[in-house]
């Protein structure tokens, strides 16, 4: 198996070592045409206008819609997020394009700049279930994004207490998660939408990886076969103790 990653800026280096260290390779993603050579993708966190203006020049907006749109899997972390939503607020004047596919809004920063950058521990029952583990995350937060509400066909696997200063912005149209007024307010950190993954937060930067396998089984579903792997194994035994340790990681 070999996986896709735009490699335009931001994280792409540190998503590429997370699947070394599974024994799958990662390819740089950086022209429409390379598209045709993988069948699953990762847009990775970064600066999503930066990102968006490269993808434009590059012209790949089409042929990511394209990818979307034939139910190949894509996963994206932060921008990449921001990349597969339908709708982003809290943009810079005149926005940015979307790749969309993924029916949500989502708020840009909805968690501050990047001196508000954050860790904190997510329950993943559905990833622990399937990945096995834990079922508590620890998800790091660098100028995250925030998902403001879903679609009926969008699953939420994780999400977070909305700090008070955003539970009490009225213009963010964040809901109670019941009925009950008293309840705690939440924001949605990570979804699933049939061959769409999208997580706020950085699973790549972490030594956990279960999100990668996770979504390595979705790309699994659309080949000749599910790919079978545990966020413990190295498949390929040419790969070192150095490659598999090659970028700094949250212990």
């Amino acid at each position: 198996m070999v996986v896709g990653i735009l490699a335009l800026q931001g994280s792409f280096n540190e998503h590429i070592s997370a699947l070394r260290r599974l024994g799958v390779k990662g390819v740089e993603i950086r022209k429409p045409e390379q598209l045709q050579d993988v069948t699953s993708l990762i847009i990775p966190g970064g600066e999503s206008t930066t990102m968006a203006k490269l993808a434009e020049y590059h012209n790949l907006f089409p042929a990511l819609r394209e990818f979307v749109q034939m139910g190949k899997p894509v996963w994206g972390t932060c921008a990449g997020l921001i990349f597969l939503a339908n709708k982003a607020t809290g943009q810079k004047t005149g926005g940015q394009e979307l790749v969309g596919g993924l029916d949500c809004t989502v708020h840009r920063n909805f968690f501050g700049s990047q001196i508000q950058s954050f860790e904190a521990e997510l329950s993943i029952p559905e990833i622990a279930a399937k990945e096995g583990g834990p079922p508590i995350f620890r998800g790091v937060f660098i100028r995250a994004p925030g998902i403001l509400d879903v679609g009926p066909g969008v699953e939420v696997l994780a999400d977070i207490p909305v700090p008070f200063d955003k539970a009490s912005s009225s213009d963010l149209g964040i809901q109670s998660p019941e009925e009950n007024t008293h309840s705690e307010k939440k924001v949605i950190v990570a979804v699933r939408q049939g061959n769409l993954l999208a997580t706020a937060f950085h699973p790549e930067l972490t030594a956990d990886g279960r999100w990668h396998t996770y979504f390595l089984k979705m790309a699994g579903e659309v080949g000749e076969g599910a790919l079978c792997c545990r966020s413990t194994s190295v498949e390929d035994p040419s790969f070192s103790e150095r490659d598999k340790n090659d970028l700094p990681i949250f212990q």
